[in-house]
């Protein structure tokens, strides 16, 4: 038989010498210098994690932003305290349970009380008023008006919230109080017999016009809120409900309501964070009163923001503190209320969670 050419010159019956060429297509003798090409299907290390990349960046950008958020939060809370307690201890009455207040005396004496009910019960009139409309608003919007109507309909409310405040006072006091004051004497005329609308006048710049002022100042931010959640519905949970023979009321009172609640109850959160925080709106349409009454229609009634910037120009240094500290119970307030809308929004979520 002939010489086989691929074989070496010496090779053997026990030891057969392989060529180059044949070592390298049985996969004998690679190293990493004879290949630059990775093998196929992949198989190459992944890339060193750099040390520091975009995500990382992020990440601690991020987790320092909602840090400076809380170290804000702490810094004006410890601002508020120091500045209010040389004019707490200055103080010859009980700032809890107090109706008066005078700082600039003498005898400082002064209390929350009066301030801080005029403060809640505003902003319940408005939001007992503003929430039904702008829930109606936000579901015809959503799910009953045609786009070319909706689109721009939505436009107008949600400029209504860039309107200032000094404006929507202004026009309360100067337009809305004369239909207010005719409003009230019909109740007073009619259902004085409710301790709400009772009284003997004046009537006209009430917590009744505060509240109505601050509804239509909540209006926007409740409605757009609440229509941006639902928007939000599934369209499947929709479209399963009206399959199952749902009118269009029933698919919303079933389907859309029940997902869009935490979301609703956040949006009202919100608008009342704004109606509890409000100052020129209240300072330009309340007659100035510190007492605790629940009639609605009589001259009077006050709250924390707007007795801040009504006093403030005239306060001596206590008043100022006076001024201050009635400032940190309305920051206790709002946390507060925050912090409840927070624990209703988690105790849904898990409990929608757990029916999932």
């Amino acid at each position: 038989m002939g010489d086989n050419p691929s074989r070496s010159v010496n090779a053997t019956a026990g030891d057969l010498g392989v060529t180059p060429r044949h070592a390298r297509g049985a996969g004998y003798g690679a190293s990493p210098s004879n290949f630059n090409e990775p093998p196929l299907g992949g198989g190459g290390s992944l890339p060193k994690k750099t040390r520091f990349s975009i995500e990382t960046g992020f990440r601690g950008l991020s987790t320092a932003s909602g840090a400076m958020v809380l170290v804000i939060i702490v810094a004006i809370a410890g601002f508020l305290i120091s500045e209010a307690i040389p004019a707490l201890q200055a103080n010859t009455g009980n700032f809890l349970t107090q109706f008066e207040w005078a700082p600039n005396e003498p005898q400082p004496s002064f209390g929350i009380a009066a301030l801080a009910f005029g403060t809640v019960l505003s902003s319940i009139i408005a939001l007992i008023v503003a929430v039904p409309i702008a829930l109606s608003i936000a579901l015809f919007l959503s799910h009953y008006a045609p786009k070319r109507l909706a689109t721009p309909l939505g436009f107008v409310i949600d400029l209504l919230a860039a309107v200032p405040s000094v404006v929507f006072g202004l026009w309360g006091r100067d337009v809305f109080q004369e239909p207010v004051r005719d409003f009230s004497i019909w109740l007073n005329e009619y259902f004085s017999w409710i301790p709400l609308f009772g009284g003997d006048g004046p009537f006209g710049q009430s917590v009744m016009l505060g509240g109505l002022v601050l509804a239509i100042m909540v209006l926007p931010i409740v409605t757009s809120l609440s229509r941006e959640v639902f928007q939000q519905t599934p369209g499947m949970n929709e479209e399963a409900a009206l399959a199952l023979g749902a009118t269009r009321w029933e698919m919303i009172r079933t389907a859309v309501l029940p997902y869009g609640k935490p979301g609703v109850i956040a949006a009202v959160m919100l608008g009342l964070g704004r109606a509890l925080g409000e100052t020129i709106a209240l300072a330009l349409t309340l007659s100035v009163a510190f007492n605790i009454s629940f009639n609605l229609i009589e001259n009077g009634g006050n709250s924390v923001a707007a007795n801040i910037a009504n006093s403030f120009a005239e306060a001596n240094d206590t008043g100022r503190g006076a001024l201050i500290a009635s400032g940190l119970v309305l920051f206790a307030i709002t946390l507060v209320v925050n912090m409840t809308a927070r624990a209703i929004i988690y105790r849904r979520r898990e409990f929608r969670d757990s029916a999932a």
